[in-house]
Order: structure tokens, then C-alpha cells, then sequence
């Protein structure tokens, strides 16, 4: 059976049929050609993976049917890599963009990867995918030198045919080339690359080849995979992450027909083929918990973080604080709190996990499927080419999807139980087990001389981390401190898990470094983009702030103007964003109202711009949230936000008019796009607030009470 009709098959008809290795592979794909590429050095894939490699991290194969596909460990969950990776192979080959295949996430077929996370996947995987089909080009005009009897500087490529550039009747495919052929090559010297002129397929737009997957509901998620004699598990929840379990009665569960109630250690769960029916019998389980006394809740946890802090870091430093601090003429000190803000992604948490003759094959909904591999290896007591993990399409992870518990569950159960079993959160567990982004407190004292700059810059962030901490203004005097350990916290620090939320860190470190900017502005009566300009000396920085100012019609005048337009710069992924937002403030209950965005972007080369747009948009719609709704409530370990009725997502009809600009820097290296737009959003929104009704909203989210509260203090 081909390869690629073997792996959809895997994907789609018949799931169980999912025992083939990376060796048995390698053999059923018969001839083509293989280029075989490093992503990792040996010591750093030694200390990921706990061992040395002897083959290779990545490649791809043009095959006897002159299709080429890309085996990679990266995942698709909405950002658009199945199609942008795709566009890369396509130009560098010169083959048509639909003969190219992805294969992602097959922990057996696909080379090891760290995961699919920090915008990383365009400008550090694709590189080194560019590279590997610019020497699978190379190999394939040596063949047809070798075929048509021409050098090899008489060739040219073209719709995967290789012509002889005097005469294009002379002329072979791929696929003749490749036949009966295998051909394996390492890349070891530097590779030529297309430059900007040669492109064909790179920096066009072009529409998400998943598009019409997923809109008519064929797309396969984790959820969705069903096998023969499958049970489905609902597993005992406690009340609160710091509960213990004091006693536990499962008769009522396990008089419920066909339901079977699974104890192993700390995992209670009951399994029936129907899922409501497990739900049911679960219902009729007696469970009494401990649960310690906590007065941390969304209200007292700012203090708490100070008081558990350490000293903090240094991440930068310049010059001398205290003698920028003796050249102000004015002094202005601020702290801003942010608090815990939920993935909330559309499809929950979900896995299926069967157990035949100690080896286990996995369907999960992961941003990192060999760490997944792990983890069930552990849990199963199984080595690790025992256990192959299959990623489908993912339903949006935004760092979320880092953390596998729900796999874990379904290995223990489908081992205890002898079954396939299948554990999909419900809407209240995807809150509950979430690794929310952590709540943090930066405070920042700086101030300006009488000539209207900023003399010193004293930042320190607390429990969000340092990413987007690290000054790019001009400040002769700065440092910038960070404590505790980012997103992960310090023990102690957080009554349940934290982790990576789309942009970690920065969503915070740029609400408050652009407030504040926009408070300094104000003291010293200067226009706010002007006084960004003032100390900017980064040409992509002023080079997208420049184009924002230009796009929305931007008139000088220092805030408050009462014209609720607020903007705000930031760093993320390599890529320079800048945003204007104008907004509508109703002074009587609070609520503001988002009119108008616009966003300029220096990403370097965008591979396609229709879905860098996409992405752009996506954040400004989901930074909506965290800058005005989302708020996690919560009492020491108990979650009391527990589906939207409650937690509040940002509504279609809160939508503003959205405008986006990709700065043209083709000749420039890729950047990462998926999650740039969304840092700025938080302060764009609060310096309008302010431009608006002279009110300074110092916490996020920018609920209604909290706008009124500050137009009380204004």
C-alpha cells in the first residue's frame, strides 16, 4: 500500500490499523527520495528526548508518484501550518501546491519535535524545510542530467518536470525520475534557497487547504475517532485541586447496567459504552473530600504573589538608575495587576487510548505529541516505541494543549479495562484542569526630564514572566527586573497550575510598559505617538508605528483628547507590532465599547499573507477578551468559573472594525505571526479608555465596575 494512502487510512477509515513503525515505513514507501535534515543538535536532543540520535530529526520525500510530502512533528490547530510549510516545499521544489502532503504529529512516522508552540514553526522549522527541498531540487536535476544527457546548467524545474531550458520537448517528471529509485541525502553543506525574485507560491495568498474540512464538519479531531468495543470514561473530579479524598462509595455506580467502575490508585472512573450513561452512573458515586480553608481568591491573590515573591533577576539593565532618577523633573510610579485568564479553547481536551500486547497507540489532542508519548510510557510502564501517539487536527491549544492529563487517564483506564477507552473533558474539566495564564503584578517607576524625555525606567514583573519585558525605547537608565518563574510560578505561588497562554508573559509585560508610556506622555503634554517616536531609534518599530498613525488618520494631540483613540507598541515571535484602537465609553454604567482597531506588523518574509491576516485578526479578537471580560474566579483550589455563563468570551457583536497591515520585507527572515497582535490589545484599549474619559484602569480585564471605579477616582 502506498504511503500516503496508508496514512489516510490510518487517519480516517480504519483507526485501528495503526501498528506500523518508522523502520516498516521507511520500507513500504518503496522508491523516491529522501532528504533527511537536522533540527537539533545531539546534546539538546539528548537532554528532550534522553537519548542521542543516529538518523535524523526531519525530512521529506518526493515519491514515485511524484507527490511530495513533509513528515514533521509539528501539529495543526488552527494557525495555518498545514498550508504555509506546504507553500514552502512547493515553491523550493517547483512542484504544484496541491502534490504536496503534510503528515504531522504521528509520533512513529514523523521525526521528534519539542512541540508546536512560541510562533516558532515558520521562521525556525521552515527554514531548515526550505533547505531540505531546495536539496531535493538539486538531487532531482542530477538525475535528469543523468537522464536527458544534459548538464545540469541547462535544466530548469517546472510544475514537477525538469525541462532542458534550449528545448522544452526534451523534458522528464519527477515521478519518472523516481521510479525505481531510493535515494537518501543528508544535508551537510550550505544549501541555495530561492531568492524573493524566484518565488511563485511563497508571499501569495492563499486559502487554508483544511478550510473545507473543517466548515462542513469532515475534519477529525480527537473526539471524533470511535473504535470497535471503545468505552467511554467519566472520571471522579474532586471540588478543588488542593482536596484529598477521605471516602468513596461506588455501589450505586456499579449497579447502573454495563457500566464498570475502574479504581486505580488516586483514579476513580466509570466506563460504559455510552457516554451519558457513564455520566449517569458517575452521578450515583458517594465521595467525601478535605478541603483546606483559603482566603486566595481573584481579589487577595495580588498580595499573596508579593508576599511569596523572591527578590527577582536582572533581565536588562542600562546606565545609572539613580542618576536618571536625580535628572526627572517629574516622577511617576504606577503597579498593574493582572489575574488569571482560561485557554477556553473550542474543542476540549480529549484522547483514545488502546492497549494490545503491551503497546499502546494513542489519538490526542496535543500541542506536543512525543511528549505525550512520554507520559504514557511512564504511566503504562512501557518503553517508549511501545507507545505511538496520533495527533488529528487540534481544536485551538494557545499553550493550553502543552498539559496531558486527559491522556493519561485514557492509558491507565484502557490497561485496567482491557478496552479502548476514550476521555473527552467536559466544558466544566476543560476549566477545572486548565493551566490558566498566571495572574501578575508589575510595578514600574520612571520619569522625565523638563525636555520631555525619560530619564529612568524602573520595571518589575512578578509571576508572568520576563517575554516582552526587555526595553526597546531609548531610556539611558533602565533596568528590568523579573520574579518568580514565569508562567510555572514558584511553589506556593498559585493554588492551582499556570502555564503558557497565548504570547505568555507579554500580554501583561505590554498592558502595563504601554500604560505607562501613555501616563508619561500625558505628564509631560505630548502627543502619545510622538512621544513613542521620541524614543524609538528601532527602524521596525517606528516603521509600523509610523503606519498605524498614517492608516487611522492619526491628528496629534496629547491625551485626553476625548476622541478614545489609544495605542500601544510591542515585541513578540521576532515580529514589531504596533496598534490604534478607538473606543466609546459609557460613562454611566462603564462599558466600553470597541469602534476600531488597526494593526501593522514587521514579520519579515510572510509565506502567505491571507493567513498571517487570519491570524492577526484572531488575536485582536481573542485580546478582547483578556483586555475587558475574562477573569477567573476562584476560592484557594476551587474553580467557580465553570463554563460561559460565567467565564465571558468575546461576542461577535462585539467586534470592531478591524484593518491590518503586513509591512512588505520579503528580502527579510520569516517571524513568527500567530501571536503578535494579541499583546497589544490590552493597552491599546486602556490608553483609549483614557483618551476618552481621563479614566487610567490599572487591572485587567477592563470590566464595567472596574472603568466605573476609575472614572470615580478620575
Amino acid at each position: 500500500m502506498p504511503a500516503d494512502k496508508y496514512l489516510q487510512k490510518n487517519f480516517t477509515d480504519n483507526p485501528l490499523d495503526a501498528s506500523l513503525d518508522r523502520r516498516d515505513f521507511l520500507k513500504v514507501t518503496g522508491g523516491g527520495i529522501f532528504i533527511l535534515f537536522a533540527l537539533w543538535d545531539a546534546e539538546t536532543f539528548a537532554q528532550e528526548r534522553g537519548r542521542i540520535p543516529t538518523d535524523f530529526n526531519a525530512f521529506l520525500r518526493i515519491g514515485e508518484d511524484g507527490r511530495v510530502t513533509c513528515y514533521t512533528g509539528k501539529i495543526e490547530m488552527g494557525q495555518g501550518i498545514i498550508t504555509s510549510l506546504a507553500m514552502e516545499m512547493a515553491d523550493e521544489l517547483d512542484v504544484p501546491l496541491d502534490r504536496v502532503d503534510m503528515v504531522m504529529g504521528d509520533t512513529d512516522l514523523c521525526p521528534w519535535d519539542r512541540g508546536t508552540f512560541g510562533s516558532l514553526s515558520t521562521r525556525s522549522f521552515g527554514p531548515h524545510l526550505r533547505a531540505a527541498a531546495a536539496e531535493g531540487r538539486r538531487v532531482l536535476l542530477e538525475l535528469a542530467s543523468e537522464s536527458l544527457h544534459v548538464p545540469v546548467e541547462n535544466l530548469v524545474t517546472e510544475n514537477g518536470t525538469v525541462y532542458d531550458r534550449r528545448n522544452k520537448n526534451k523534458h522528464v517528471t519527477y515521478a519518472q525520475l523516481t521510479q525505481g529509485k531510493r535515494i537518501e541525502r543528508h544535508i551537510g553543506a550550505e544549501v541555495q534557497v530561492k531568492q524573493p525574485p524566484e518565488f511563485k507560491v511563497m508571499h501569495t495568498s492563499v486559502t487554508r487547504r483544511d478550510a473545507e474540512e473543517k466548515v462542513t464538519g469532515q475534519a477529525k479531531f480527537a473526539a471524533d475517532i470511535r473504535l470497535p468495543g471503545m468505552l467511554y470514561a467519566k472520571v471522579v473530579r474532586p471540588p478543588s485541586h488542593a482536596a484529598t479524598l477521605k471516602s468513596i462509595d461506588t455501589s450505586g455506580a456499579e449497579q447502573v447496567p454495563g457500566a464498570r467502575v475502574i479504581r486505580d490508585g488516586d483514579l476513580v472512573a466509570v466506563l460504559h459504552k455510552y457516554p451519558d450513561v457513564a455520566e449517569q452512573a458517575r452521578a450515583k458515586i458517594k465521595t467525601s473530600y478535605d478541603v483546606p480553608k483559603s482566603d486566595l481568591n481573584e481579589n487577595t491573590i495580588f498580595d499573596h504573589l508579593l508576599g511569596v515573591a523572591s527578590d527577582g533577576d536582572v533581565v536588562t539593565q542600562g546606565g545609572d538608575l539613580q542618576a536618571g532618577a536625580s535628572e526627572a523633573t517629574s516622577t511617576v510610579e504606577s503597579t498593574y495587576l493582572d489575574g488569571y485568564v482560561a485557554h477556553s479553547p473550542m474543542e476540549p481536551h480529549a484522547a483514545i487510548v488502546q492497549v494490545v500486547d503491551g503497546k499502546a497507540t494513542v489519538w490526542a489532542s496535543t500541542q506536543n505529541p512525543f511528549s505525550v508519548q512520554g507520559e504514557v510510557a511512564r504511566a503504562l510502564n512501557v518503553p517508549m516505541e511501545n507507545v505511538r501517539v496520533i495527533t488529528p487536527f487540534v481544536g485551538g491549544g494557545f499553550g493550553g494543549k502543552t498539559t496531558n492529563l486527559q491522556v493519561v487517564d485514557a492509558a491507565r483506564l484502557a490497561k485496567a479495562s482491557g478496552k479502548p477507552v476514550q476521555v473527552a473533558y467536559t466544558r466544566a474539566e476543560e476549566f477545572f484542569y486548565d493551566s490558566f495564564r498566571p495572574a501578575a503584578v508589575v510595578k514600574i517607576r520612571s520619569g522625565i526630564t523638563k525636555q520631555n524625555r525619560i530619564s529612568f525606567w524602573d520595571y518589575h514583573v512578578y509571576f508572568a514572566g520576563e517575554r516582552g519585558s526587555q526595553q526597546f525605547y531609548s531610556i539611558p537608565n533602565h533596568r528590568t527586573m523579573s520574579s518568580g518563574s514565569g508562567w510555572g510560578g514558584t511553589p506556593g505561588s498559585h493554588p492551582f497550575a499556570t502555564g503558557a497562554w497565548r504570547a505568555p508573559a507579554n500580554n501583561t509585560n505590554t498592558f502595563a510598559r504601554e500604560s505607562h508610556m501613555d501616563m508619561l506622555a500625558a505628564k509631560a503634554g505630548v502627543d502619545p505617538v510622538e512621544f513613542r517616536l521620541r524614543h524609538l531609534d528601532d527602524p521596525k518599530m517606528i516603521g509600523v508605528l509610523r503606519r498605524v498613525a498614517k492608516e487611522i488618520n492619526w491628528k496629534p494631540a496629547a491625551s485626553p483628547s476625548g476622541r478614545g483613540y489609544g495605542v500601544a507598541c510591542g515585541i513578540d515571535a521576532g515580529t514589531d507590532v504596533a496598534m490604534i484602537a478607538e473606543v466609546a465609553v459609557d460613562k454611566q454604567t462603564g462599558k466600553v465599547q470597541v469602534k476600531r482597531v488597526v494593526c501593522a506588523q514587521d514579520m519579515g518574509l510572510c509565506v502567505n499573507p491571507e493567513g498571517a491576516t487570519i491570524q492577526m485578526e484572531g488575536c485582536i479578537t481573542m485580546g478582547m477578551g483578556y483586555a475587558l471580560s475574562e477573569d477567573v474566579h476562584f476560592t484557594g483550589g476551587e474553580i467557580t468559573d465553570l463554563n460561559f455563563d460565567t467565564y465571558e468570551l468575546p461576542k461577535f457583536s462585539w467586534l470592531p472594525k478591524i484593518e491590518t497591515y503586513i509591512l512588505e520585507k520579503v528580502d527579510e527572515a520569516p517571524q513568527g505571526g500567530g501571536e503578535p497582535a494579541i499583546i497589544t490589545m490590552g493597552a491599546a484599549i486602556a490608553n483609549a479608555i483614557y483618551d476618552a474619559v481621563g479614566a487610567r484602569v490599572f487591572q485587567l480585564p477592563m470590566t464595567p465596575e472596574r472603568v466605573k471605579q476609575a472614572l470615580s477616582k478620575a
